[in-house]
C-alpha cells in the first residue's frame, strides 16, 4: 500500500488571528509478502516512510523518515497456534538529521541502523494477530565514525562508545502485531517491539510502538494518522542526562493506492 499526506495552511499579512503559512508532505510504503503451508509461515514486512515540512521564512525540516525491514519464519509446533521461529529485523534512516536548536547533524543513513536475528517461538492466530518471543537475540547497532570520533570518553553515540562503530548486544526481543477493524472503513494496525540486553542493565527494556489507523473516504482516499513512541536507554540527546520517550505523529489527507 502506497500513501501520499499532504498539509497545507496559508495566511496573508492582514490575517489579524496569527498564524504561520506551512506546506508539508509525507510518502509511506507499507508492503506485507507472507508465505503459507499447513507446516510452515513466512511472514515479511517492509515500511517505508519519509516526510518534508516547510514553514515561511524557515528551512524545509523532516517531519518523517524511516526504514524498517521484518522477517519472520516459523515451522508448525504441534497442532496449536505455536511455531518453532526465526526472525530478522532492520531498520535505520534514509536522509540527514538535524539538532533543531543548533543545527549540528546528529545522525544519517546506517547511523544508527539495527539488526536483530534471533530464534524463538510464534503464537500466530491469524495474520492479524500473532506475538513471536525470542529469548536469545543477538543485536547489533552500527553507526558511522564521524559521530564517535571526537566523543569524550565515558559518553556514548546510541551506545557505542568512542572511536567505535559498532555495539553489539545479546538479550531477549518480543515482537507482537495486531491489526483490528474499529468500526467499518477505520482499520487501526499495531506494532510492538521489546528488547532487553542481558549485557548491560536488562531492566532497562527498550520499546518501540507504532500505530497506523486508516479512514477509508473512498478506494482511493483515506485520513491517516501515524504514531509512534520509542524509548531507548541508549538514544540520550546532547545535554540531557538520561533517556526520555521519543514521540512522532503525523495526520493527514491520504491518497492510497493498494496493489
Amino acid at each position: 500500500n502506497f500513501t501520499f499526506l499532504f498539509n497545507q495552511s496559508a495566511f496573508n499579512n492582514e490575517w489579524l488571528a496569527g498564524g504561520t503559512s506551512n506546506i508539508a508532505g509525507n510518502i509511506g510504503i507499507n508492503y506485507d509478502y507472507n508465505y503459507s503451508s499447513k507446516t510452515a509461515v513466512w511472514d515479511n514486512k517492509l515500511m517505508i516512510a519519509y516526510g518534508l515540512t516547510k514553514q515561511k521564512d524557515q528551512d524545509m525540516t523532516k517531519s518523517d523518515d524511516r526504514l524498517d525491514f521484518n522477517s519472520l519464519y516459523g515451522r508448525k509446533a504441534g497442532q496449536s497456534n505455536w511455531y518453532y521461529s526465526a526472525f530478522l529485523n532492520f531498520k535505520t534512516q534514509m536522509d540527514s538529521g538535524f539538532d533543531t536548536k543548533t543545527g549540528v547533524k546528529t545522525s544519517h543513513f546506517f547511523s544508527p541502523a539495527y539488526l536483530q536475528v534471533g530464534p524463538g517461538m510464534l503464537w500466530k492466530k491469524s495474520d492479524n494477530l500473532k506475538v513471536n518471543i525470542a529469548p536469545a537475540t543477538s543485536r547489533v547497532i552500527f553507526v558511522h565514525d564521524e559521530f564517535t570520533r571526537n566523543l569524550p570518553e565515558g559518553t556514548n553515540y546510541f551506545g557505542v562508545k568512542p572511536n567505535e562503530t559498532t555495539r553489539f548486544e545479546f538479550g531477549a526481543a518480543v515482537n507482537a502485531y495486531y491489526k483490528l477493524t474499529l468500526i467499518e472503513n477505520v482499520t487501526m494496525e499495531n506494532i510492538l517491539n521489546l528488547y532487553s540486553n542481558y549485557l548491560d542493565n536488562p531492566q532497562n527494556i527498550d520499546i518501540d510502538y507504532q500505530m497506523n489507523l486508516v479512514m477509508k473516504i473512498n478506494k482511493y482516499m483515506s485520513a491517516n494518522v501515524s504514531l509512534q513512541a520509542i524509548y531507548d536507554d541508549n538514544a540520550i540527546k546532547a545535554g540531557n542526562v538520561a533517556p526520555h520517550v521519543q514521540f512522532r505523529e503525523v495526520f493527514g489527507l491520504g491518497v492510497n493506492f493498494g496493489f
